[in-house]
Order: C-alpha cells, then sequence, then structure tokens
C-alpha cells in the first residue's frame, strides 16, 4: 500500500509530463492509445457464412419435429441474424473493445465519493475458492461450517472497526443498509412507545439519505452547514425535536472535511432521545484511527465493496453491512450467523426483536467474502495504513492544485476535496475540464456534487505518487490550455474511439435495437 516508494524520480519539467499523441490534432498528446485511428470491423463484418466458435457434439438422443412441439408463433420463419465468426476472431473482437473502456486496472479513476481503487487478486483468488463460489444456500449447516466461520468472523471484525456492538451482513448495498438501519431505528422508537417520523440530513448529505427515508415513511429536514463545511449546531438545536428519529450524517462529509464537532453532535441528538446514524461511505479515511460507536453513533452501515476494496462501479455488486450500539442488538435482521457453545456455526432464528429478513439466503457472498480477505491480509496497521494514505493523498493534490484552482472548503481535508475551475471568462465548464482528462488516460473525477459547479476528487490510498504527479500535471496543463487555446478543452476528448457525446439526448432518446438489412 505504500505511496509511490518504487519511483526514485519526480518530473520537474512540466512538459515532460505531457501528453505524446496528440502532436497533429492539437500540439499536445494522449497517454492512452489513438484508438479512433484503427478502424475496426463490427462483429458482424468480421465473420463469413459457417463460420463457428464452438464445436457441437453429435445429437445422441432422438430427434423432435418442432412444429409439432412447439406453438407456430414461436418458430421462426427465418434464421436468426447473428454473426458468423470464429472462436478466436470472437475473443479479439472483446478484447478490442474492452480496452476501449476505462477501467480501474488501466486507468486512475478520481471519482470522488466512490472509492475506485485497485482491487488486490489474492482477493478474486479466494472468492474463487470452491469452497466459495460453489456454496449452494440450502446445504445444511454441518456442511459448510467454513463459511460460516468466514462470515462470523466477518462480522465480528466489523462490529470491532465500527466501535458498535454488533453486524448484520445482509443487506445487499449501501442504500439497502440505510434502509435497513432506518428501519431499525424505527423498530427501536416504536418498542418505547414512540413513533417519530422526522429524519435529520445536513444539507451535502449524499442523495440516497432523503431517498431512504421517503421508503422508510420518514420526512427529511435538511440541517445547514457553516462556510468551513461543517455542521451548524444552532441549526441543528432548532430543529431537532421529540419528534426527530434520527440524524443522518456522512463524517468525513461529502465535501471532503471531518467535522470534529460529532460528539457533540451525538450529544444534541440524544437528548432529545432520537439517535445518530452515519452513512460509512467514507470509512476509509478513518479505519484505524477513530471508531464511530466512541464518537456517539449508534447505527452505521459500510460499503464494502468501496472501504475494503471490492470491485465497486458497472451496476455492482455491492454489500452494506449495517453496524448497532448494544440497545439495538436485538432488533438486527435474522436469522443471524452465531457460534454456538461447541464451537460450531450456524443461523440464529430466534429474534423475537428482529426486524425480519432484508435479503434471502447468507447475503452478498462474493463481496463479503472478498471484504473478510482483504480485512485479514492487511491487519490492524495495514487498516490504519489504509486511512492514513487517502488522506495524505488527497491533501497533497490538493496542495499542489490550490493555485490554480479554487478551494471552496478550507484544509485539512480527508480522503476527498473539492475544487472548482473558475474558467467562465474564458466559457470553459467543469464538464470541459473532466472530458480533457480523458485524453491523459484519466478518468473524470465526480462534477457538480455536492455543490454546483465543481470537481470532487478522491485519489485512494493504492495510487502511487507518479501517478498522483501525472494528474496534477493534467490538471495544470489543463489550466494553461483554458488561457492559452481554450477550444482545445472544449471539444476534448481528441484521442478516443468518439467525440464528445450528447448525453442527453442519448438518455432520452435511447436505441439498442438493430435491425438486419433486408
Amino acid at each position: 500500500m505504500a505511496i509511490g516508494s518504487e519511483f526514485a524520480t519526480k518530473k520537474s519539467d512540466r512538459s515532460s509530463a505531457k501528453p505524446a499523441q496528440l502532436e497533429q490534432a492539437t500540439g499536445r498528446g494522449s497517454m492512452i492509445p489513438d484508438l479512433q485511428k484503427v478502424n475496426h470491423p463490427l462483429l458482424f463484418e468480421n465473420g463469413a457464412p459457417g463460420l463457428c466458435a464452438v464445436n457441437l457434439p453429435t445429437l445422441d438422443v432422438p430427434t423432435t419435429d418442432k412444429k409439432a412441439a412447439l406453438p407456430a408463433e414461436l418458430i421462426r420463419t427465418a434464421p436468426t441474424p447473428l454473426p458468423e465468426v470464429g472462436e478466436l476472431d470472437v475473443v479479439r473482437h472483446y478484447k478490442r473493445l474492452s480496452h476501449r473502456c476505462f477501467s480501474v486496472d488501466e486507468n486512475f479513476y478520481p471519482l470522488g465519493s466512490c472509492t475506485m481503487k485497485y482491487n488486490p487478486r489474492v482477493n478474486e483468488r479466494v472468492a474463487a475458492m470452491p469452497g466459495f463460489a460453489h456454496v449452494h444456500p440450502y446445504q445444511f449447516e454441518s456442511d459448510v461450517q467454513g463459511m460460516l466461520e468466514l462470515l462470523y468472523r466477518l462480522r465480528c471484525d466489523l462490529a470491532e472497526i465500527a466501535g458498535l456492538a454488533e453486524v448484520t451482513l445482509q443487506p445487499a448495498a449501501g442504500a439497502h443498509g440505510e434502509m435497513t438501519g432506518l428501519m431499525i431505528i424505527d423498530a427501536y422508537h416504536v418498542s418505547r412507545g414512540e413513533k417519530r417520523t422526522k429524519v435529520l440530513a445536513p444539507d451535502s448529505a449524499h442523495g440516497t439519505n432523503p431517498a431512504t427515508c421517503a421508503c422508510c415513511g420518514k420526512s427529511t429536514v435538511s440541517v445547514a452547514s457553516m462556510p468551513d463545511g461543517r455542521v451548524d449546531l444552532d441549526d441543528l438545536r432548532s430543529k431537532v425535536d421529540e419528534n426527530t428519529a434520527a440524524m443522518m450524517i456522512t463524517n468525513p462529509n461529502t465535501v471532503g472535511v471531518f467535522d470534529d464537532q460529532i460528539a457533540e453532535i451525538a450529544e444534541i441528538i440524544h437528548a432529545k432521545g432520537a439517535l445518530l446514524y452515519l452513512d460509512g461511505a467514507n470509512m476509509n479515511a478513518i479505519l484505524g484511527i477513530t471508531k464511530p460507536g466512541d464518537f456517539g453513533v449508534d447505527v452505521m452501515h459500510y460499503n464494502t465493496h468501496k472501504t475494503f476494496s471490492t470491485p465497486h462501479g458497472g451496476g455492482g455488486p455491492g454489500a452494506g453491512p449495517v453496524a448497532v450500539a448494544e440497545h439495538l442488538v436485538k432488533f438486527l435482521p435474522k436469522p443471524q450467523v452465531v457460534k454456538h457453545e461447541d464451537g460450531t456455526f450456524g443461523w440464529d432464528y430466534h429474534r423475537p426483536d428482529s426486524i425480519g429478513i432484508v435479503r434471502s439466503f447468507y447475503g452478498q457472498i462474493g463481496v463479503l467474502v472478498r471484504a473478510y480477505t482483504y480485512i485479514r491480509s492487511l491487519g490492524r496497521d495495514g487498516l490504519r495504513d489504509v486511512a492514513e494514505k487517502a488522506v495524505l493523498n488527497a491533501n497533497y493534490l490538493a496542495a499542489r492544485l490550490k493555485h490554480r484552482y479554487k478551494m471552496p472548503f478550507p484544509p485539512p481535508y480527508a480522503h476527498e476535496f473539492i475544487l472548482v475551475p473558475e474558467f467562465e471568462s474564458a466559457g470553459v465548464t467543469q464538464h470541459d475540464i473532466a472530458k480533457r482528462l480523458i485524453d491523459y488516460g484519466i478518468h473524470p473525477p465526480t462534477m457538480s456534487w455536492p455543490i454546483h459547479h465543481c470537481l470532487m476528487i478522491e485519489p485512494t490510498e493504492t495510487e502511487s505518487l507518479a501517478t498522483l504527479d501525472h494528474f496534477v500535471e493534467a490538471m495544470l496543463d489543463i489550466a494553461d490550455e483554458v488561457e492559452n487555446n481554450p477550444s482545445i478543452v472544449k471539444t476534448a476528448p481528441h484521442g478516443m474511439p468518439v467525440k464528445r457525446l450528447d448525453e442527453v439526448a442519448a438518455n432520452r432518446r435511447l436505441n439498442v435495437r438493430w435491425q438486419a438489412e433486408s
């Protein structure tokens, strides 16, 4: 996890860090191949009649007349219009396509709030072991003791990291964890004869927080932030009351600041009988440094697919385990994986106060196995090292960029930070800068959230010093371009298979239908 220790020198000449392949078009270059110059045929164009990627064995069962076996409307009157190509052509076609996509393995992904980082291959190897990958959820407990022990140990590790009493592994994603957490909070208040309907959330909260409240029948009340990004305690005191069920807070928050008032916030919330919920999206900034339970959190969820390295993005998969304080343990979903007195492991269904089942079977097993592997590989000191280097990397980038880009919130930052490109006079927006970064082989950062016209940048702990410096040089180069030749930025990207697309039109007029030529 060391930051750039393998690089003995640092680029000092700005020109040496500039891209190298866009010289014809723009006098500049690209750290990625100029793929648009390679005119690969479509898969349909790449084949010939009679070619096939598989050799099927000779039919060894009696044939059946399809017209007798199937309704007429289900029988094709013409062959399926599929390409006919050989196996190697299929492999090469999709391999070429894969290299046209950005990926964490090949590119730097500074997406704020999403924690797109390197995924150790040991995680993949463990998750692919037959004893984990081929387990069936209906097998007897005696046949899956290894899996059950792993899940039990994982929930205990997650409870220790959170500084809370117990964890459920059932939720399938962060938002699902939020919903589970609010259901637990609601069950707690109902058990006390109360029906509270209001949830507080800072104005910088993740969008899933108010959405979760709506799903759980709660209303959301926004709490103002101060100019430094922390919660305005006076506004909080004016809005919390006996109808407040909880406050949902992310700490470090979505502007990249750790709110050091968190213990006082917890006291204000608890004084009204409400509970404090922590959105654990940014846990990789505080691992091993502090525990949410120690600063007053009652409920929290993890995004194991962010904090503990499981592949994140592209639609999944995810897992959102929920940790709770001692007074909420009895409300956790059932069944709970437990260790029996004889040392064996199994499921505890006898939990009369439980909110019930929120996910079928064991949970998102592939993600959980990877998370456990990650935690056990790093250990206590390694997890703290994750947080320290995530924070160091973010502050390093911010310090190098602050002279050319506006930083709306003051340092120090946690694992991510926000900058605002003030280039309105040149007609250049944050969207233009994001597109230009593609020419440098860098995936665009998060844009226009949580404030307008910003870029939210999270380098993570796994990137080398050379990668961070390349990003800085790219951002400084782009700032120079805005001053000297802004059209280069406004028309980017230049080195990709397609130019800038109209994303709004593409979403509104989606057309994925293929029609064979007549």
